[in-house]
């Protein structure tokens, strides 16, 4: 990764799934990226066919370091093709003048560390002379393909950056020349060096314009404390939560159990509790550090964690559902009234999403008119670029004719995936914001 810019400064992102229905880019800077690309190309065909490769995820991992972007894209045969598209990094002088406006206002490095690009940061770069978002001319594509402008590849690699921007406006910064830990290290050694000469914080700002606290004593901006926070020592790392619950006591002694008690059941009920105690340990501790930190638990555990009450009706289900013992999936389901077929039925259902999809499965409701209006549209996008299918509506209960494949439309207004089994819809798939990614998981599940 050496040999562009700072050492190490390259970034690899996974191939995101396909973009189905919605924009591609939900952000100021990210419509600011397509619009450089959309007004640089000269055949808008070639951006049409390289919108629908992205859409259907025909792009590779992206990789982005200063000065370039690269990605393998394949064409709908199979061809894959490598593309690069570059950007202009800037000079060590205008990083130079980069660096001073940001650490000139608090609200600048603010807004960096909460993922977004600030429009006054922008504005004060273009009065000084630097454009950070590219504009006409400033997207020079180079692909495999051997077309001299844009063609789908280039362009496909384009649409799936933007979307890339839209959670991280330090991408942009990179392929500009400075990865987030070098800027943010530069931002630090700026501010201790104002600092430490007596030149106050960013923000600077006569002592009359101070705001005061009490008792008449100058504050602190709430932007300023923010961006300050970067500049103080981490905080030492959480404990790891352990690999697994901890083993429940063997009820299984010489003792005879009281009337009513079954041993058997009271373990079962306590490695239940030990497995849902090491849940909400992972999760307060990832609420610490990030959510990706938290060790990866079944849909419904969101289901299960405090402050959501639970029927008992509710709870036989996702006690069954984690079960491998037939016999306590079978006492369950004759406790809650159940037969094995509808218990099988309400496990899958919330192993999928848990009360909401168990509800999904078992309740009916009839969205109002600005829910149905905004399900219809989403509908609309969804295949925009594609033949929609014909759609029977019952309520909240979409039914694909000629198809044994279903889209139920929660109250959360997530599309949840059915499939007929027999006489019985089935859930099919976990639910998505997407219509056509739920339709495509029913009818995946159909062809399994």
């Amino acid at each position: 990764m050496s040999g562009y810019g700072h050492e190490g400064e390259e970034r690899t992102f996974a191939p995101l799934p396909p973009a189905r229905g919605a924009a591609f880019t939900r952000t100021w800077w990210g419509h600011s990226w397509l619009k450089a690309l959309e007004d640089t190309a000269l055949d808008g065909q070639q951006l049409k066919a390289g919108r629908r490769h992205a859409r259907a995820g025909a792009v590779g991992a992206v990789s982005v370091r200063p000065g370039r972007i690269t990605a393998v894209v394949k064409d709908r045969d199979g061809t894959a093709y490598r593309s690069d598209v570059l950007v202009r990094e800037f000079s060590e002088e205008e990083w130079e003048r980069l660096l001073d406006l940001a650490v000139d206002s608090a609200g600048h490095i603010a807004a960096l560390l909460d993922r977004e690009m600030p429009p006054h940061l922008v504005e004060d770069a273009a009065a000084a002379g630097l454009d950070l978002l590219p504009g006409i001319g400033d997207l020079d594509p180079e692909c495999g393909c051997e077309a001299w402008d844009h063609c789908p590849h280039t362009a496909a690699l384009c649409y799936q950056v933007a979307r890339l921007l839209d959670e991280d406006p330090f991408v942009l910064l990179l392929m500009r020349g400075r990865g987030e830990r070098t800027l943010l290290d530069q931002l630090q050694a700026r501010s201790a060096s104002r600092a430490a000469r007596g030149g106050g914080g960013p923000d600077d700002a006569p002592e009359g314009d101070r705001s005061e606290g009490a008792g008449g004593m100058p504050g602190v901006s709430a932007a300023e404390a923010y961006a300050a926070e970067f500049l103080l020592p981490p905080l030492p790392a959480p404990p790891a939560a352990p690999d697994a619950p901890g083993r429940s006591p063997s009820l299984d002694t010489e003792t005879e159990p009281g009337p009513g008690v079954d041993p058997a059941a009271l373990e079962f009920l306590a490695s239940d509790a030990a497995a849902r105690a090491r849940r909400m340990l992972a999760d307060v501790l990832a609420a610490g550090v990030s959510t990706s930190a938290a060790p990866p638990g079944p849909p419904s555990a969101a289901a299960s964690r405090p402050g959501t009450v639970l029927t008992v009706a509710q709870d036989a289900v996702r006690l069954a559902a984690h079960s491998p013992v037939p016999w306590i999936a079978a006492r369950l389901a004759s406790g809650a009234g159940r037969t094995r077929g509808e218990m099988d039925l309400a496990t899958r259902a919330w192993r999928f999403g848990g009360a909401a999809g168990l509800a999904v499965l078992e309740e009916e409701w009839v969205p109002d008119t600005e829910a149905l209006a905004r399900a219809g549209a989403r509908l609309a996008e969804a295949w925009q670029d594609d033949e929609p299918p014909v759609l029977r509506r019952a309520g909240a209960r979409w039914t694909v004719v000629g198809a044994e494949a279903q889209l139920r439309f929660g109250e959360d207004e997530r599309w949840w995936p059915y499939l007929k089994s027999g006489a019985r819809w089935s859930p099919a798939g976990p639910p998505d914001r997407d219509p056509a990614t739920a339709l495509a998981t029913a009818l995946a599940a159909g062809t399994a």
